[in-house]
């Protein structure tokens, strides 16, 4: 049972993030008038969770690398309520959700391992494992009898952190629980410079203008999650398409919504491992040189659509713990999956124009559409990777840090990222010849993008942090329980 509960446990929340979690390609889609006069600091866009492409580097050499809680800091503003979302930005509008509610909400404990020592503690005091685990649930879960919710968008002015307008999309009890660790808020909003749309997978879609006004809402049906963990995935956005994908309980489907109208164009029913069917990935729009697909990870199975919705290939042999965003490099794609306490916690590279089955052969790395794949050692739970200058960067939740060759699969270096640093959510990023982890104590750790591990620095904001930032222009927006950020190298 605690070699169970660990697992569970472990699948903390990953919707951050992650998402947690969202994923395209840079938007072209005209700005308003209002959004054209800016200066070239500030005229730059980071539409989705993890950026463009959804693999969040910049080239811009003005971007921080040194920062503290008052050092290149250009301006902080309180965020109401919790809310493990990601900030975007289209020109000088930061779009941001978050919870609030009508009495104090149970608040997140680092790490993924605190289930399993509050759980070792009841059954020394002479719990049985069900009385135990009775407690933990009582603990860990905030329930819909338990409290009364708003979910809230925000819209911030990124030049001066000013709170432009907030707009209240749902009010009432929560349609599910949700663990400590995870939010009523975490999925990312995504925007195409006309609108931004908020997918909160248990209410439905909401758009609205740059002004705030409500452009429409499509009222979606709520459904189970595993252990009432709660939701998390964003929605992927191309062209005047919304993609949602939705694993659950009870009927998992992945569907497709019109930008203008919030019409659902079609939805096409999955099924993914039959012993655990809840995920938290964020599509992925993938634009490679044989077609443009919608590329979706749930639990033991990552899946590629056409964007009418037809199944193109799958990919079997992934984790059970489906949390972390596909994203490609150089018409490759890159999906990882698992956690710690499993078996399976695989990386896979993966060329274009596969269709039907292309997983490997039993005890195989590779097959026809699969370059590579590493079953074991190389996956992730809750953090996607990122690549940077022809290099694979893994981070796992533990604090393991690693760099690849994103063509082979081979591992060039592993390293703990810092002592004692043993608790990560964010995704990483990169920029200006560095990789940045931040962990969930609100330490960011900058490592040099070389062949070896070299850690630079530590910036520290001591604030608990689980969301992935924004790079747009030469600022970083990082967003903490409490706290938005803009970090910006002082003139």
């Amino acid at each position: 049972m605690i070699h169970h509960m660990r697992n569970c446990s472990r699948l903390l929340i990953a919707v951050v993030a992650l998402g947690a979690a969202p994923l395209i390609a840079p938007i072209l889609a005209q700005s308003t008038a209002r959004l054209t006069a800016q200066s070239n600091s500030t005229a730059a866009h980071w539409p989705r969770f993890r950026g463009p492409g959804s693999n969040p580097v910049s080239e811009n050499p003005n971007l921080p690398t040194s920062w503290s809680k008052t050092e290149n800091v250009e301006w902080v503003t309180d965020v109401p309520g919790v809310g493990w979302s990601s900030p975007v930005v289209w020109g000088n509008r930061v779009f941001i959700t978050a919870a609030t509610s009508d009495k104090p909400m149970k608040q997140p404990t680092q790490g993924v391992d605190f289930s399993n020592e509050y759980l070792a503690e009841l059954r020394k005091a002479g719990l049985t494992a069900a009385e135990a685990n009775k407690k933990l649930y009582e603990r860990d879960r905030e329930m819909p009898d338990e409290i009364v919710i708003s979910l809230t968008l925000f819209c911030y002015d990124l030049e001066t952190g000013k709170k432009l307008w907030e707009r209240e999309m749902y009010k009432g009890r929560p349609a599910g629980g949700r663990h400590s660790k995870n939010s009523f808020a975490s999925e990312t909003p995504t925007t195409d410079g006309e609108r931004v749309y908020v997918y909160l997978t248990d209410y439905g879609l909401f758009a609205y203008d740059f002004e705030g006004k409500p452009s429409w809402t499509t009222t979606l049906k709520a459904h189970g999650t595993t252990r009432d963990w709660g939701t998390g995935a964003s929605a992927a956005l191309h062209k005047d398409r919304l993609f949602v994908l939705n694993d659950n309980e009870e009927q998992s489907f992945v569907a497709a919504f019109d930008t203008r109208t919030g019409k659902e164009l079609w939805r096409t029913p999955r099924t993914v491992q039959p012993a655990r069917k809840t995920g938290w990935s964020t599509p992925f729009v993938w634009e490679n040189r044989a077609r443009t697909e919608l590329v979706t990870l749930g639990p033991g199975v990552a899946i590629s659509y056409s964007l009418d919705g037809a199944e193109l290939w799958r990919m079997n042999r992934m984790g059970g713990y489906a949390i972390q965003s596909p994203f490609a490099w150089n018409d490759f794609l890159f999906v990882t999956s698992g956690a710690g306490g499993e078996d399976n916690r695989p990386i896979v590279a993966i060329r274009a124009g596969g269709a039907g089955d292309i997983t490997p052969p039993a005890a195989e790395t590779k097959s026809d559409h699969v370059m590579w794949y590493d079953r074991v050692a190389g996956g992730t739970y809750l953090p996607t990777p990122v690549i940077y200058k022809d290099a694979l960067y893994v981070l796992n939740d533990k604090g393991i840090f690693s760099r690849r060759n994103p063509e082979t699969g081979e591992r060039i270096y592993q390293s703990r990222v810092a002592p004692g640093a043993a608790a990560f959510t964010a995704s990483p990023w990169a920029y200006n010849g560095h990789v940045f982890v931040m962990s969930e104590e609100g330490d960011t750790f900058v490592i040099d993008a070389g062949n070896e591990y070299r850690l630079v620095r530590t910036n520290s904001l001591d604030d608990f942090s689980m969301a992935t930032p924004a790079i747009v222009g030469d600022r970083l927006l990082i967003r903490t329980q409490h706290r938005l950020y803009s970090i910006r190298n002082r003139k």
